[in-house]
This record gives C-alpha cells, structure tokens and sequence, in this order.
C-alpha cells in the first residue's frame, strides 16, 4: 500500500536496503520541507523500517499523541534531561539498551532552515550505543527514496563525516537553496 502511493505520486524506491537497518542510527537528509515526513514515513513503510524519531514531549498532549505515536515518535523531556544531568544523546542512546532491534531516525540538520553545520547528536548516540549509521535519502531530482551508505563510527569523527557528507552531495532536496551538507567537513 504505501509503496502503491508513493508510486502514485511519481516516486520510485531504492529496495536495496543495508542489513544494519534493523538496528541503528538512521538519519534522514536533505530536509528543506514539511514534505519530507511525508515521504520518508511512506518509504520507510513501504521498505518495513521498524523506526522511532524523539520529539518533545510536549507533542505527546492531546490530541497530537494520537498521531504521533503511530507514526513512531518516542517522547523525549530535553528540559527535564539537562536539569538532571541526563543528556538527550545518553537518552536517545538507552533506547538500544531496551530493545534488541531498534531504529532511531534523526534529521541532523535540525531544521528545515539551510545549515551550514549539522548538529552531530546523531553520530555521538550512535557511538555510545554501538550501532551503526545508516543514511536515508530522499532524492527530489530523481524522486527516488532510500537508504544508502553504512558508516560504522570510528575514532576518527572527521573522516567519517566528511563520508557521510560525500554521499548526500548528491541528493537534491525539495528546496535546494535550503540544503547544505556540513561545510566543516565537505
């Protein structure tokens, strides 16, 4: 069904799925638009991706909670974790603890504004629960969905991005004037 709608709207699906994705940090690049969720929610459907995305709790009130949590939002109190001394990547990374297979979206442009700089929360969750990264890509040119590169994170941060950020160069984004890999490593 989900995969019958995204090829309704014109989009095709990359079904070449690494065999990490059942267990790791996936992030999901470019995000220039609200219409990002859309499809990546229809692809992941459609390609059975078991994932979860944290989002503030505040979004779990009613009547919103009835609708993300179907959609795989995992509330998260980034208030309540710095006042404890809990920060949100010792959170988001327990989450492996209690499940044995476990999918962690996470946008690390952190906006639908052009960053120069992504936020490396992702990279940081996925070396303290010793998973991989997996990168999901929505390409807007070719209207193709997937998930592409494995990086298994080292001790050497920058090569690693500089990886990741090699391989989103060439997914064109909803918006493109919105969308910069990260500068520092590109």
């Amino acid at each position: 069904m989900y995969g019958f709608t995204l090829k309704l709207l014109g989009w095709k699906l990359d079904y070449k799925v690494p065999k990490e994705y059942s267990r790791c940090v996936l992030i999901g690049a470019p995000h220039t638009s609200n219409w990002d969720f859309f499809y990546t929610v229809l692809s992941f459907k459609a390609l059975k991706i078991p994932y979860k995305f944290t989002i503030k709790k505040q979004w779990f009130r009613f009547p919103f909670n009835l609708i993300m949590r179907p959609l795989g939002g995992v509330p998260i109190d980034t208030k309540g974790n710095s006042k404890n001394g809990t920060s949100n990547v010792d959170v988001m990374a327990n989450f492996f603890e209690l499940k044995k297979k476990f999918v962690m979206a996470i946008t690390p442009e952190g906006t639908r504004s052009k960053r120069e700089e992504w936020k490396s929360g992702f990279y940081h969750v996925a070396k303290k629960a010793n998973v991989p990264i997996c990168l999901a890509y929505l390409d807007y040119k070719n209207k193709i969905a997937g998930v592409g590169k494995v990086i298994f994170p080292t001790e050497n941060m920058a090569e690693d991005m500089k990886s990741i950020m090699e391989f989103y160069k060439g997914k064109a984004a909803k918006f493109p004037e919105k969308f910069s890999t990260d500068l520092r490593y590109s």
